[in-house]
This record gives C-alpha cells, structure tokens and sequence, in this order.
C-alpha cells in the first residue's frame, strides 16, 4: 500500500476525539486507509443491504454490539445512526467510532448537527504527486499524471484509465447522484458533468452553462451543487481585499481529479493532450489540485484564491500563507520564458509586495531562481 499522509494526521486526532470522520471522492482510498489504520476494529459498510437493512430497523441495537470500536462507512445513508453516536460518546467518552462517507455535503450536514465538538472532520482526496514521489509509480512526465489521475486502484490494480474511468463515472451516478437529487434524465446530467469538463480552469458563467445545456439556471446550479458534493468539481473564489475595486469576483471551476476530466474530453492519449485546447487549463487543475491536497492532508482548510482585473491580467494561485499571499502563475510551457512572470509584475503593483514571493509553476524539469522570481518545476512537493 503506498503511504498516505493524512494517516499520521488521523491518528493524531484519534487520540483527542472519539469520533473521526473522514469524507472524500467515492474509491479515493478512504476504507484501504482506514482498514489498515484500525485494524481491531470492525468494517461495515451501509452500502451493503443487510447491513444497511439492519441499521435502519434499530440504529440503537446495531451500535450497541460494537463497543470497542467500529468502522461505518458511507454512515450517512442512515441519517439516525448519528444521534444515538452522539449519545453514546456524550455517555461513554471512551466509546470509539471511526465514519467515513463519499457525499461532503450530507455527511457535513449530520456532523454539525449532532457531533459538533465530538469528531474530527478530514478529507482524502486521491494521491498527490508528494505520496507518489519515491515509488515505483512516481510519473515520469506530467502528461501520463493528467490523464491517468490519482485514484489509487489506477495504480494498486495496474487498470488502464480507459476501463476504470467508464466504470467510476457510471457507479458514480447510479449511487451518489441519485441518493442526493431526484435527476430523471441521466444522460443529461452526464452532458452537463463533459461541459463542466470543459470549463475546466475558466470563470464559472451559470447562465452561459444553462442556456447551452438547454435547462435553467437554478437546475444548473442544483446540478452543480450534486457535483461538489460528490467531490467532482469545486470552484476557486476570487481575491480582491484591499485591492482595485475593478476585480472579477466569479469563481473559477476545476475538477478534483483531472483524470476524470480528461476522460470527460474524450483525451486518450498523451499525443491527444499536447495538442488539445484544454493542455493548459488541465496543467494548472493538476497543479491547483496539489494545493488542495497538501491542506487537506495537513486536516487543514485549503486558503487559496485567484485574481484578475477587468483587463483580464490574472495571477493563477494566490496562497494564503502566515498572513502573507505568495502569488502563483501556472504555465504548461516546458521551457522559462521571461513573459512567464508578466502577470505577477502587474499584480505586484496592487499588492504592494515588491514581488519578492513571485512563483512560476511550470512544466519543466528545473527549479531555480531567476532575476524576476522563482522558476518552480511541477516535480517539487508543494508546501
């Protein structure tokens, strides 16, 4: 099994709460890890009819044979159980339960509602070029990661993305789509999942998105709400504190794995990417997604942002860092060239920084300082 980082973050937290709670994309490695973390204690999972039949007749009784500990995953298919988890901890601080679940939103909901203070909420997100590092799996060019993505079976199973992306996306829709919304027409709803697909990295237009799909905005919305709370896409949101009030402040779209996404554009082959209008915006999701990653695996909240003015000048990634923000430009040229650093200039106007925390991320090989800033290659571990 390839080493997790947030497994050392898990069993820190295992010591102050009973209650860990763990949510993810669906297959993302959550139940490996957990397994492997509590090895003593019992794996159920609510997806399973018996078990979930069991629980829903008498969520106290079918606790109550677990008193040394025990893994619930997909826990919030049966709402219930997380009342009497509450009494049972508030009783017996001793009493340990381990829940994990693939839906953010419905788990989310539960969790605030009645194990506010009880559990520790952290989130796994597929491998990230960090846990790849140093194995027999770590990617030898930037293109096979984009289009092979992070899900840990592309890798323990040795599956070709071409046969395991089919499959995620139909169990996908057929599991969590339907128990969070009431969509008739699937096949529309996966439409709607290729165009966002192709949004990839741009300002997210709801209006513009709806009128191609043919449905409203409100539906496109609701439809979107279903895709981020199965952990597909999420959106980057705008920084414009203190700055020129002429800001853009619509969010970005991106997709958590940008092997889903590149499945959803039909890109097959590294050949087909180096030549596909997406190359750049699939990089900077890639390099985003990185950010994303090394937060969460920290159990902390992802503070990160873009910027651009109504000229349309942008800066990537802002970080938000010790009360500082180290501004990013994401470019998928594998060579430096001096106008990489164009954007970070114009934006050092406004920030008053100096620009002496400028970063360019790109897709070479070679990290070193330039007289402009910092030239970051997309093999370096984030930080």
């Amino acid at each position: 099994m390839i080493s997790r980082i947030l497994q050392s973050k898990i069993a820190e937290y295992f010591n102050y709460f009973p209650v860990i709670t763990l949510t993810g994309p669906r297959q993302s490695g959550k139940t490996t890890l957990l397994k492997h973390l509590f090895k003593d204690f019992p794996y159920l999972s609510l997806e399973t009819p018996d078990v979930l039949a069991r629980a829903e007749e008498d969520p106290k009784l079918f606790l109550e044979k677990y008193k040394n500990g025990v893994i619930l995953d997909e826990v919030q298919r049966v709402p219930a159980l997380f009342s009497y988890i509450q009494t049972i901890v508030d009783e017996f601080p001793d009493r340990k339960f381990v829940l994990s679940g693939s839906q953010n939103f419905l788990m989310l909901e539960k969790v605030s509602q009645t194990l506010a203070g009880r559990t520790a909420v952290l989130k796994l997100l597929p491998f990230s070029l960090e846990e790849l590092k140093n194995t027999t799996f770590e990617p030898q060019n930037v293109n096979t990661f984009i289009l092979k993505g992070g899900y840990p079976r592309l890798y323990d199973k040795k599956i070709p993305p071409s046969v395991y992306y089919p499959n995620y996306l139909q169990t996908y829709i057929e599991r969590d789509v339907r128990s969070i919304q009431n969509i008739e027409n699937l096949s529309l709803f996966t439409k709607f999942l290729q165009l966002c697909a192709g949004r990839v990295g741009q300002l997210l237009n709801m209006s513009a998105l709806a009128t191609e799909m043919g449905i409203s905005v409100n539906t496109a919305k609701n439809w979107l709400s279903v895709l981020e709370a199965g952990f597909v896409v999420y959106t980057l949101q705008p920084y414009h504190k203190n700055y020129n009030k002429r800001l853009v402040k619509t969010p970005k779209l991106y997709f958590y794995d940008t092997g889903l996404a590149s499945f959803l554009l039909n890109i097959k082959t590294e050949e087909m990417l180096e030549t596909h209008y997406a190359k750049g915006s699939l990089f900077e999701n890639m390099v985003i997604n990185e950010y994303v990653k090394h937060a969460y695996n920290q159990g902390e909240i992802p503070h990160l942002y873009f910027w651009r003015d109504n000229h349309g000048v942008e800066i990537d990634l802002l970080v938000a860092q010790d009360d500082q923000l180290l501004p990013i430009e994401i470019k998928a040229g594998t060579t430096y060239h001096k106008d990489f650093f164009k954007n970070l200039t114009t934006f050092n106007q406004f920030s008053q920084d100096g620009g002496t925390r400028n970063t360019v991320i790109y897709a070479g090989d070679t990290t070193e300082q330039v007289s402009k800033g910092k030239l970051v290659s997309w093999r370096e571990n984030i930080k």
